[in-house]
């Protein structure tokens, strides 16, 4: 436990440190080989990496359509169950966000227009690894089928069988993602940024993932012509504020939620009293031992945070510090404590929202902005995977109207040309 008052301002900056930003030029450097691999082997490169990072000699990266008719049919319909009303929640929740287009004049014959479009062709990264997160192709794949976005390409690492997991392929079948390749990692991203002869480019990729992943997306949004990308999502993270009132069993569940996603995930609680922080370390060992993932998750606690504050309003400062991914306010009145929270992808009010509703089924993303970028950055939302475009149209009133305005502008800017484009037509109407 770290009494947040006793540090100073350099180390309280430390504790709020995410782990897996160390030695970031080695890792870089690590995912800038790897895209050139892509760029120069093509598909050659995939099936290396893949056998290299995933142990898998595969012979075919997309995965035919009857092997994954094959692989559905595993599934129990409980599991079925489950996966469809997640897609109906997220489905409700993210047709609701669609945007309207806008018309106005802005003078007398001068129409102006804001229009939306869906994105051509989409990339949905899908994390592997030590879980698989059919999760993640319902927040990816239901959004983009809501947007309309003709062409869905998802990428996720393969297992020890060279396939998917059933459940992977029955979301993505959900959200009719017919494009279905065995590529996993920052060659994944290369391979959607670049085009190889089996994965044609796109024009946007989606999608969390581990740190080379989050490199990767990164450094392929440089190349000039390349593909946009959502955000920077990183390992997963949650902070959550409790007060002495909390059920500390609740908070180191949700805690160890995130912890068990990987050993470079992090778990920060903030609170105003010393015995619930007590109480909450203690329900953390009591409940790692009945994890089948425990070994994750204590690796990945040895990154926890358990902060002591003065009261929650300086909890509410070190959260807006840290900009976690997930918050979760546990304590009195949570919802009155929502207008000062400024920084967070996703909120979760109250002890009966745990975060693990947000990453499943309650309707919201769970793709979310991690490394404290959400200050600044939004969670996934139906808009961005839309394109907005304006259209604008002017009548021979129209020009009338404004023509002489923008003649005088472009001669103060000293755009010649600019201003005969409209005298030429003035004069006409003469």
């Amino acid at each position: 436990m770290q009494d947040w008052n006793q540090l100073t301002q350099q180390q309280q900056a430390q504790l709020l440190s995410r782990p897996a930003l160390a030695d970031n030029q080695r890792l870089s450097q690590a995912v800038a080989d790897i895209i050139k691999q892509v760029a120069e082997q093509t598909d050659d490169a995939l099936f290396s990496l893949a056998k290299r990072f995933d142990g898998v000699e595969l012979t075919d990266l997309r995965l035919s359509k009857v092997t994954i008719e094959q692989a559905i049919a595993t599934l129990s319909n409980e599991r079925k169950a489950a996966i469809e009303l997640a897609y109906q929640n997220i489905r409700k929740f993210h047709a609701a966000q669609r945007p309207q287009d806008v018309r106005v004049q802005t003078s007398p014959g001068v129409i102006c227009e804001l229009k939306h479009q869906a994105i051509a062709a989409v990339g949905l990264y899908i994390p592997g690894g030590t879980a698989p997160l059919p999760s993640t192709v319902l927040m990816l794949g239901v959004t983009a089928q809501v947007a309309g976005c003709p062409r869905k390409v998802l990428c996720s690492p393969p297992n020890k069988q060279g396939s998917l997991a059933a459940e992977i392929l029955y979301a993505a079948t959900l959200c009719e993602i017919d494009e279905i390749y065995l590529c996993g990692g920052a060659q994944a991203i290369a391979a959607m940024a670049l085009g190889t002869p089996s994965i044609a480019k796109v024009d946007k990729i989606f999608g969390p993932g581990n740190s080379y992943v989050t490199e990767a997306k990164q450094q392929v949004s440089r190349i000039p012509g390349g593909p946009a990308i959502d955000m920077p999502a990183g390992p997963s993270e949650v902070l959550v504020i409790a007060d002495k009132f909390t059920n500390p069993a609740f908070v180191a569940s949700d805690l160890l939620s995130q912890a068990e996603h990987g050993i470079d995930s992090q778990a920060v609680l903030v609170s105003d009293s010393e015995p619930l922080i007590s109480a909450v370390k203690q329900a953390v060992e009591q409940q790692l031992s009945r994890l089948g993932r425990a070994d994750i998750a204590r690796q990945s606690m040895q990154h926890g945070r358990y902060i002591l504050t003065r009261d929650m309003a300086e909890a509410v400062e070190v959260s807006n510090q840290y900009g976690p991914e997930h918050l979760i306010l546990q304590m009195d009145n949570p919802r009155s404590w929502l207008d000062k929270i400024t920084n967070a992808g996703s909120i979760f009010v109250g002890p009966w929202s745990p975060e693990s509703a947000g990453d499943y089924a309650s309707g919201t993303n769970h793709v979310l902005p991690t490394y404290g970028y959400a200050r600044n950055t939004s969670s996934l939302g139906l808009l961005d995977f839309l394109r907005r475009y304006t259209v604008q149209e002017l009548s021979q009133e129209g020009l009338k109207q404004i023509g002489p305005a923008i003649m005088c502008l472009a001669d103060a800017e000293g755009l010649d040309a600019h201003k005969q484009a409209v005298a030429l037509r003035l004069d006409a109407l003469k």
